[in-house]
């Protein structure tokens, strides 16, 4: 007897087993399983590019984050094919008709194909370069005008991941169309209705526990955060997380966490964002200038005086920037408090930090502010923004303009007054540094003091490209940002040979800082949590004895406070950071939000925390953060896990009240 006849023959024997084999549910089920195989794929791709960051998988890891993989994967699946799921089941005899079949197929290829092949793997480039899944907080960006390039540029650099989509998507509609679609064989309309309907409120009760993560009743729907349930490393978690799980749950932009973890006169006593300044600063000016320099991706390892073990018998990639730092003063422990440009920018202008979004994006941001250009506008200062990208470009122009400056030059402006060529205006974010610089240097002669103004320099922004006359002029170094961090600190060379003859040259502070560290990393140490936010920081007053090295941890929210007191600036104000030379009584450390956990930095300790709990600890002299010391609930980790969440819980205070004024003191 052959095994047709076998099976015929069972099949007629008890009808029922066909029905049990072969149905709406399991041809549904079936198809539901080619993503799961389509993500791991993906996850393997984004493991392999991203290997350096993410670290080496034991056998043991794997389990768990397989296990962790499955879950966000439900809940990215049943995201974007609930639909599809609903009409698969529905409880009509219309499903079974070829039109009603190929409207679910095209369903199935078209959002799958957008969602789970191209989002997945368009995230395994953009976490290199920002060290975050991409979340809803990237769609803010799609309407930028140089999107098309640089997505252009991405496609050129990257072509195999486009193939890679290619055969993926290839797949999935084979093997689709491959699983035969059984209809029901009910044929008698009081079982076939009663039974699915039955059906369908099954699914529907199975996907909706999907997307919460459980079945559990307590259980919160998952955040990005629990990706750290299922790994000991922050870095990993990012692996287990998929898309489009990542947008769908950070859609709610508005909905703020508000956590309260002390009352309020014990929050007052640990920490508060007013500042009553009670003397001038220890270093001592006459209503000086400042200009700050907020540079694009200048992690401290480019610097062979931040790392001169990198840099043995080389020069490193800011030679003339290593020099200014020989006479300047230079905090040798700083770190961004975002992982963006567009977290920067609040942070150093107004001392207000980004965590789990960027604080440009909240509509809270629009509560009343007074930050450093506005404070120092109301005291006779001119107030100035110079960025080489188009107006508005990520946004910065409306946030510097909420922040307190008068005064914006852009791409724009330059092209309308200068040449705009090959060598001066590239085709992606905007001016090259040099010869925007040097526009700068013509706008600073009709400047009259006293006055602020912050640069945003570009050229060290990826794609990496410089201008083609400095091509062969400058070192291709390690990485692919070195060749553009050396033109841009030519580029600073350039502009300082002009303007050190100037009459305010002498009264002037000038900021140095990074926005964040570059994607590109070449150090060991820049790969763990805490160098991925390890920055140039320095002071450099030409007329004063400010010089020196600083190993204190700092940050950038410490900038405002600390410029204000160097300007002998003695009114309260508001900030979360600290004047590192005035207010030696607030506890100093450094903090952002690096995959998925907060991340808090003090000179002992540096832990990582989820909205409650530490889920690691390592130990400052521990470099490679290679031993979780969190078991150990040492004095250096009570004291910064306390420190940090009386500053964690302020500023979700203050985000939702929208409110960032000092008040006066009772």
């Amino acid at each position: 007897m052959n095994n047709t006849l076998l099976k015929k023959g069972i099949f007629n024997k008890y009808p029922i087993l066909k029905h049990i084999l072969f149905n709406d549910v399991t041809t549904l089920v079936l198809r539901l399983l080619i993503l799961y195989i389509v993500i791991f794929i993906t996850q393997i791709i984004f493991y392999i590019y991203n290997h350096e960051v993410l670290g080496d998988i034991t056998l043991t890891q794997f389990g768990r984050l397989l296990k962790g993989s499955i879950v966000f994967d439900n809940i990215s699946i049943i995201y974007i094919n609930c639909l599809f799921i609903v009409l698969s089941v529905f409880p009509i005899r219309f499903r079974a008709h070829k039109i009603y079949q190929k409207t679910l197929f095209w369903i199935y290829a078209i959002s799958n194909s957008i969602a789970i092949v191209a989002l997945n793997l368009a995230d395994v480039i953009y976490f290199h370069f920002t060290l975050k899944r991409f979340t809803s907080e990237e769609l803010h960006f799609l309407e930028n005008t140089n999107n098309a390039p640089i997505i252009k540029e991405a496609i050129v650099d990257d072509w195999w991941l486009v193939l890679v989509a290619a055969a993926l998507i290839f797949l999935m509609v084979f093997t689709y169309k491959k699983i035969k679609y059984h209809p029901t064989q009910i044929k008698k309309a009081y079982l076939y209705y009663p039974i699915n309907t039955l059906i369908l409120c099954v699914v529907i009760f199975i996907s909706i526990a999907g997307i919460r993560g459980g079945f559990r009743m307590k259980l919160r729907p998952y955040a990005l955060s629990n990706a750290a349930f299922y790994t000991e490393s922050p870095q990993q978690a990012n692996l287990i997380l998929s898309n489009p799980f990542c947008v769908l749950r950070t859609l709610q932009i508005e909905a703020l966490e508000n956590p309260h973890y002390f009352e309020e006169n014990e929050l007052n006593k640990l920490f508060s964002p007013y500042h009553y300044p009670k003397a001038s600063s220890v270093y001592r000016f006459d209503k000086p200038n400042v200009m700050f320099f907020i540079m694009e991706s200048f992690s401290k390892e480019h610097s062979k005086f931040y790392c001169p073990e990198l840099y043995r018998g080389e020069e490193g990639f800011t030679p003339f920037l290593d020099s200014l730092m020989g006479e300047s003063y230079v905090f040798t422990q700083a770190f961004s408090n975002g992982m963006k440009s567009i977290d920067a920018l609040p942070s150093i202008l107004t001392s207000i930090p980004s965590y789990k979004r960027s604080f440009i994006l909240f509509p809270q941001s629009l509560g009343p502010t007074e930050g450093l250009p506005k404070i120092l506008n109301n005291q006779g200062y001119a107030t100035y923004f110079f960025c080489g990208a188009e107006r508005n470009s990520m946004g910065f122009e409306s946030y510097a303009k909420m922040a307190g400056i008068n005064t914006f030059y852009s791409r724009n402006n330059f092209e309308a007054e200068r040449k705009a060529d090959a060598n001066t205006v590239e085709p992606y974010w905007g001016v090259f540094d040099m010869p925007f610089f040097q526009y700068v240097a013509d706008k600073m002669e009709d400047i009259k003091p006293p006055f602020f103004a912050s640069v945003f320099n570009l050229t060290s922004h990826h794609p990496y490209v410089i201008p083609p006359d400095y091509e062969d002029k400058m070192p291709k170094g390690h990485t692919k940002i070195h060749k553009c961090v050396a033109y841009s600190d030519l580029a600073f060379r350039k502009f300082f040979d002009r303007i050190k003859e100037q009459p305010w040259f002498e009264n002037t502070i000038f900021v140095f800082v990074a926005d964040h560290v570059s994607p590109e990393k070449y150090a060991p140490l820049t790969k763990t949590p805490k160098g991925s936010t390890a920055i140039f920081y320095f002071i450099y007053a030409p007329g004063s004895n400010l010089k020196g090295l600083d190993s204190t941890v700092t940050q950038q929210l410490d900038i405002m406070p600390t410029v204000l007191g160097l300007t002998g600036y003695n009114k309260p104000y508001f900030a979360f950071g600290r004047d590192v030379f005035n207010e030696r009584e607030r506890f100093p450390m450094a903090s952002n939000y690096v995959n998925q956990l907060y991340q808090c930095i003090t000179g002992e300790i540096s832990i990582y925390i989820n909205d409650k709990n530490i889920q690691s600890a390592y130990a400052a002299d521990d470099l490679m953060q290679e031993h979780n010391i969190a078991h150990q609930n040492s004095p250096a980790q009570s004291e910064a896990l306390i420190h940090f969440k009386a500053l964690l819980q302020s500023y979700y205070n203050h985000v939702t009240a929208k409110y960032y004024l000092v008040k006066e003191r009772k």
